[in-house]
């Protein structure tokens, strides 16, 4: 048919050989182009069979699309985002920020060669586990320690470890669910030990794993409940209880602690998060935790305890499966270096410094942030506000945080579609809608990421309908 639209698409050899396209070359891969012209002229032709077009675009409207397609393809898909919900250690966000000094020890050591397993003082051959070992066993007076690559990894091979074949006694109430659909009863039977679950959801006593100890018990096992509080009618058997057990009846004692709390900030309060040398003072014969929640670490799974299981447990063929990067390591050695020091850590360890970070501070940059927004954005009804944020990462559910942020509300455009549109900015700004109004809690917005904070919203409200 002569006026069949399809028929008017240009020729793909038309295309290549256009200015245009010849243009894009001296920018973008010759095969992400051709890839984003097939996509694009499919997708044409589909809306021409639709009826969804009926105009057919020239060949400068042609690479103008296949331009920012391309664009799109090339570009990272990981990209630093802006914080703005006010959860801390936030999963979906890439968990802790780190340090300036582990990120500086990380770019020393991405932009040259290490001694990751080269022993200086011998000149022989080294471990790469000696690194952060070292200051683990400072901190915490452990007898020896283990870094793997994150602590789903850690209790893995602890368990696999310590208890193949064998019976692992834990209460009821602690057979946990994280992010990610990791359940500690999933993990202990892909490690090859076996669940005897003990007590009831609410009430378990040490009387309980007693009597479930029997000749194939490999393991008396707690997991702190980091991600969620059972209240009311509650009873746990303690820390020092299972060791005294484990101790009367010769069987290893392993608490995954889950988030790793290295000290009790000024500021914190009461929470119910393990201190890890406290647990370790309790005798636990293996701790495992996480690298980047509370520490504010790159992710690692850290395992410290005493050296006779920790030997056992280096020494699994799986531990190498499981073994930590260069970056990783140096990351997290210069953040355990800080934590020498707590005060320091309180103040150089963002995670910290944001659970710790007073009310007013916030306030101060809320009001600052929104005086100059409301000269930018006509139609914006925007307010400084009393939030809440929270800590995240499975630590510290009962804790709620007093906060400062922003309030916008738009008469041309709902809270949804604003939220959106700074999704797909540049730099995608993450914030929180309650009550028809979109939050930005500054507790979470990093100082340095203020400025594109502001541009972001100015550009979403400027060019609003």
């Amino acid at each position: 048919m002569p006026d069949n639209p399809l028929r008017k698409i240009p020729k793909v050899d038309m295309i290549l050989e256009s200015r245009g396209f010849k243009s894009l070359k001296s920018r973008f891969p010759e095969l992400v182009l051709k890839e984003a012209l097939h996509e694009y002229l499919d997708d044409l032709r589909l809306e021409i069979k639709n009826g969804l077009k009926s105009v057919v675009p020239g060949i400068d409207e042609i690479i103008r699309e296949v331009s920012l397609r391309t664009q799109a393809l090339v570009e990272p898909g990981l990209k630093r985002v802006i914080n703005a919900t006010g959860v801390i250690i936030h999963t979906n966000l890439g968990r802790s920020v780190l340090a300036k000094e582990a990120i500086d020890a990380i770019m020393k050591i991405a932009t040259g060669y290490s001694n990751l397993e080269y022993n200086l003082e011998k000149g022989t051959r080294g471990s790469r586990y000696d690194h952060c070992a070292a200051v683990l066993k400072r901190l915490t007076s452990a007898g020896d320690a283990l870094v793997v690559n994150n602590n789903a990894g850690a209790v893995f091979l602890v368990l696999n470890t310590l208890a193949e074949g064998k019976e692992v006694i834990i209460s009821r109430g602690e057979l946990i669910e994280i992010g990610g659909s990791f359940r500690v009863p999933d993990v202990m039977e892909k490690s090859g030990a076996l669940l005897k679950e003990v007590g009831t959801t609410n009430r378990t006593y040490i009387e309980d794993f007693e009597r479930a100890i029997g000749d194939n018990t490999g393991l008396i096992m707690k997991a702190h409940t980091s991600n969620y509080r059972i209240r009311g009618f509650t009873h746990e058997a303690s820390s020092e209880e299972l060791v005294r057990l484990g101790v009367k009846y010769g069987i290893p004692t392993y608490f995954d602690t889950g988030s790793g709390l290295f000290h009790a900030y000024a500021g914190f309060g009461h929470t119910g998060e393990p201190v890890i040398s406290d647990e370790l003072k309790a005798g636990f014969d293996v701790i495992s935790f996480s690298g980047d929640k509370l520490l504010g670490a790159p992710q690692a799974g850290i395992i410290l305890g005493k050296e006779e299981c920790l030997d056992i447990i280096k020494h699994n063929p799986i531990t190498r499966a499981l073994r930590p990067d260069k970056f990783t390591l140096a990351g997290l050695e210069a953040t355990l270096l800080l934590c020498l020091d707590p005060v320091s850590a309180a103040r150089k360890i963002p995670t910290i410094a944001m659970i710790s970070g007073s009310k007013e501070d916030l306030t101060r940059r809320a009001r600052r942030l929104a005086s100059h927004l409301k000269k930018r954005c006509p139609g914006a009804d925007i307010s400084v506000v009393d939030i809440e944020s929270e800590v995240g990462g499975g630590s510290f559910p009962d804790m709620m945080i007093p906060s400062a942020g922003i309030a916008l509300v738009s008469s041309g455009m709902t809270a949804d579609a604003c939220e959106k549109r700074l999704r797909q900015r540049p730099v995608p700004v993450i914030a929180r809608i309650e009550k028809e109004r979109l939050l930005f809690d500054m507790r979470t917005v990093l100082a340095h990421d203020e400025t594109d904070l502001a541009a972001a919203i100015i550009s979403v409200y400027t060019d609003a309908p």
